[in-house]
C-alpha cells in the first residue's frame, strides 16, 4: 500500500513538474508566437491588424465612413513565388560507403534504395512542401521522425486476433506552434537539454492511443474566420483572418523529451495530458551518431538567425512596406473619388442639404436653390500629385530589394524599360543567390531526415523486408534487406542548384558536353550505359531501356557474386556478356572482405575458375566442359 501511495505521489509530482515547465515555456515563447500570427494574417490578407502594447493581436477599423481600406497583397505573391522556387528542390539522397570494400559499397547501395523507397512511401516531397510553407511564413518548421509499429506489412496475428505489423518509419510535419525548447537562444536542437512537443488531441483519441481517460480542457487553437475589415466608399469587403478559438472535447498532450544526462544516461520522455501521466520511458530511438539516443526532431529555417533557436521570415521585413503600399494606394483612390464625385460648395440656407446628401447630384436632377443666393458650385480639384506615383514606384522597388523576387508583375521597371537578355539573366542569378541560403536550409533538413531514417531501420528492422523502388521510367525493382544491410548512415546529397536550372538549360548543358567529347570513351563512342544515362538526363530514358542488355547482365553478374558467398557456382551461359561478367566478378574478387571471410580462399578459387570460363567463351572455346 505504501509503495502504491509513493507511486501515485511520484506521478502527481511529475505531472505537476511537466505542466509548470510547459506554462513557463509558453510565456517565454509568447512574443515569437504573436509575430507568427501577425505574419499569417498578412499573408492571408488581414493587413489592418497590429500588436498592441500588451503584445496582443488586434484589428483597427475605419476612421471615416469614406475611407478606402482595400488590401493590395504583394506579400502573398512573393511568398508563393518563393515557395514555388523552393519546391523545385528534389534532393536525391545518397549514402557514402563506410569503406572502399565491395561489401560496404553494396550495403551503401541498399541504403540508398531504402531512402528512395521511403521517399515515395512517405510522400517526402509533399511533406517538404508542407514544412516549407510553415518556415516561409513563420520562419521555422519541424519534422518529427518516429517508428510506428502500427503500420507496415502484416507479419502475423496476436492472441486476440489483431494484426501484428513489422512497423515503418513515420514522418510528420510540426508547426512552430507545437514546439517549445528549453532555451530560445539555442543554436539548434542538439544544443537543447529538453524540448516539448505539445499537440491537442480528442479525448477519445487519447484513450485509444494511451488507454487513459482524461477530462476535456479549454485549448486555444488557430482557425480561419471571415470578417468585414476592408472596403471603401459605399461598399465593404471581407478578408480571412487567423483567430484563436477554444477546441471542444479535447486535451493537450505534452511530450517532454530530455537529453541523456548523468541521472538519465539514455534520456527520458514524459507524456502528460490533463492531470494524468500517460507514460514515462527512456528516449526510444538511437537516431544520433554512434548509436546515441536523441530527440526525434529536425528543424528547418527560412532565414537562420545567429544566437536564436527560431528562424526569421521574409514576411516580417515586408510588413512595413506592405502597410505603406496599402496606404498610398488607398489615398490615391480617395483622391480619385473626390475628382469623380466632386465636392459641392453651397451657401448656407440656399439649398436642401439633406436632399443633396441623400441623393447627390444625379444626372438630370433639378436643383432648387434660394433666390438671390449664390448657386451651388463644384469645388475645383487639383491634379493627382506626382509624389503619389513616385512613392508607389519606390515601394514596389523596395518589395523587390527586400524579398529578392524580381517578378515582372511586381515591378514596372522590367515591363516598361528596354532590358537586354544579359541583364535579365543577371537579375535571375541574383534572385537565385538570395534564395540559395533558404534552399540550403531545406537540404540540411532533408539530409538529417535521411540519417534518422536509416538509423531507425538499423535499430528496428531486424526481419527481412521486401523493398520496391520505381525509377523515372516506371520500372519496378524489388530487393530484400534488413538492418544488417545498413552499415553506413553517412547521407549525402546528389543534387545541384535546381532553383535556377530548367529542363532546357539542363539539356543544353548535356549537348555541350557531348559536343566537347567529355562523355565518350577513348574511341570517341558512347557506350551503352552512358547512352542510357544521357537519354535519362534529357528526359527520354525509356527509348534506351528497350535494348538495355548491359544493365541486365550486370544484375545477373551481381546475383552470381552473391551466390559465390553462399558456396554456389553458376554455369556460364553462352548468351552472357562475358566482358561485363568478367569486370563484375573481378571487382567483387578484389574486395578485401572475400579473403577475410569464412572459406574465403575457396570462394576466391571458385570466382577465378568462373572467370576463366568466361575467358574461354571469349576465345571461342567451350567453358562448361
Amino acid at each position: 500500500m505504501k509503495k502504491k501511495d509513493e507511486q501515485i505521489q511520484f506521478e502527481q509530482d511529475l505531472v505537476s513538474d511537466v505542466k509548470n515547465d510547459f506554462a513557463k515555456r509558453q510565456a517565454e515563447r509568447k512574443n515569437y508566437e504573436r509575430q507568427w500570427q501577425l505574419n499569417m494574417n498578412f499573408v492571408m490578407g488581414n493587413q489592418y491588424c497590429v500588436l498592441n502594447d500588451f503584445n496582443e493581436l488586434e484589428n483597427y477599423g475605419k476612421q471615416y465612413f469614406w475611407q478606402e481600406r482595400e488590401i493590395y497583397n504583394h506579400i502573398a505573391t512573393i511568398i508563393e513565388n518563393r515557395i514555388a522556387k523552393l519546391c523545385k528542390i528534389r534532393p536525391t539522397l545518397n549514402v557514402a560507403p563506410s569503406s572502399g570494400s565491395e561489401k560496404d559499397i553494396g550495403t551503401a547501395k541498399i541504403s540508398r534504395k531504402i531512402l528512395n523507397t521511403l521517399e515515395h512511401n512517405l510522400r517526402l516531397s509533399e511533406k517538404i512542401a508542407q514544412a516549407t510553407n510553415w518556415s516561409e511564413i513563420c520562419g521555422t518548421s519541424f519534422y518529427k521522425i518516429v517508428w510506428n509499429s502500427e503500420i507496415g506489412s502484416i507479419v502475423g496475428l496476436d492472441y486476440d486476433g489483431k494484426c501484428i505489423r513489422d512497423g515503418e518509419v513515420d514522418i510528420s510535419v510540426c508547426s512552430p506552434f507545437e514546439i517549445y525548447p528549453d532555451n530560445n537562444m539555442a543554436d539548434g536542437i542538439d544544443s537543447l537539454e529538453s524540448i516539448i512537443h505539445a499537440k491537442p488531441y480528442k479525448v477519445s483519441q487519447i484513450e485509444r492511443i494511451w488507454n487513459v481517460r482524461v477530462e476535456p480542457e479549454d485549448i486555444d487553437v488557430l482557425t480561419l474566420n471571415n470578417q468585414s475589415l476592408a472596403g471603401g466608399l459605399g461598399y465593404t469587403a471581407s478578408v480571412s483572418k487567423v483567430i484563436s478559438e477554444k477546441a471542444k472535447d479535447s486535451a493537450i498532450v505534452i511530450e517532454r523529451y530530455e537529453a541523456p544526462s548523468s541521472k538519465y544516461p539514455n534520456g527520458r520522455v514524459v507524456i502528460v495530458a490533463g492531470n494524468k501521466l500517460l507514460g514515462v520511458q527512456e528516449l526510444p530511438y538511437k537516431n544520433k551518431t554512434d548509436g546515441e539516443r536523441g530527440f526525434p526532431f529536425v528543424r528547418q529555417c527560412s532565414i537562420a538567425q545567429v544566437g536564436n533557436f527560431w528562424g526569421n521570415s521574409i514576411v516580417e521585413r515586408l510588413i512595413p512596406i506592405q502597410r505603406s503600399y496599402n496606404a498610398i494606394k488607398n489615398r490615391k483612390h480617395e483622391f480619385l473619388n473626390r475628382i469623380a464625385l466632386g465636392i459641392l460648395t453651397v451657401e448656407d440656407g440656399s439649398v436642401d442639404v439633406d436632399n443633396l446628401e441623400d441623393e447627390g447630384l444625379s444626372p438630370g436632377k433639378v436643383l432648387v436653390y434660394r433666390q438671390g443666393s449664390t448657386p451651388p458650385t463644384i469645388m475645383q480639384t487639383n491634379q493627382m500629385p506626382s509624389a503619389f506615383e513616385k512613392e508607389e514606384e519606390n515601394l514596389l522597388s523596395e518589395f523587390v530589394q527586400v524579398s529578392g523576387i524580381n517578378d515582372a508583375n511586381l515591378t514596372s521597371t522590367i515591363s516598361s524599360a528596354n532590358i537586354s537578355g544579359v541583364a535579365l539573366e543577371i537579375m535571375v542569378e541574383q534572385e537565385n543567390e538570395r534564395l540559395s541560403a533558404t534552399a540550403d536550409q531545406v537540404k540540411y533538413a532533408v539530409v538529417e531526415i535521411g540519417k534518422q531514417i536509416l538509423r531507425l531501420y538499423k535499430q528496428f528492422a531486424s526481419q527481412k523486408r521486401l523493398g520496391k523502388i520505381e525509377d523515372n521510367n516506371g520500372h519496378i525493382e524489388l530487393f530484400y534487406w534488413n538492418s544488417s544491410d545498413i552499415s553506413s548512415d553517412d547521407v549525402v546529397l546528389d543534387t545541384t542548384n535546381e532553383i535556377g536550372e530548367t529542363l532546357v538549360q539542363k539539356r543544353n548543358m548535356i549537348f555541350e558536353l557531348l559536343k566537347a567529347g567529355l562523355l565518350q570513351d577513348e574511341n570517341g563512342k558512347l557506350d551503352s550505359a552512358m547512352k542510357k544515362k544521357t537519354l535519362e538526363m534529357i528526359g527520354f530514358g525509356t527509348w534506351q531501356d528497350v535494348n538495355d542488355l548491359t544493365e541486365l547482365h550486370n544484375k545477373r553478374a551481381g546475383k552470381e557474386n552473391l551466390d559465390f558467398l553462399k558456396g554456389q557456382t553458376d554455369d556460364v551461359l553462352e548468351i552472357d556478356d562475358h566482358k561485363v561478367h568478367i569486370n563484375s566478378h573481378t571487382a567483387f574478387l578484389l574486395s578485401q572482405d572475400i579473403l577475410n571471410s569464412e572459406n574465403g580462399k575457396q570462394i576466391a578459387q571458385n570466382i577465378m575458375e568462373h572467370i576463366e570460363k568466361h575467358k574461354k567463351f571469349l576465345s571461342g572455346g567451350e567453358a562448361n566442359e
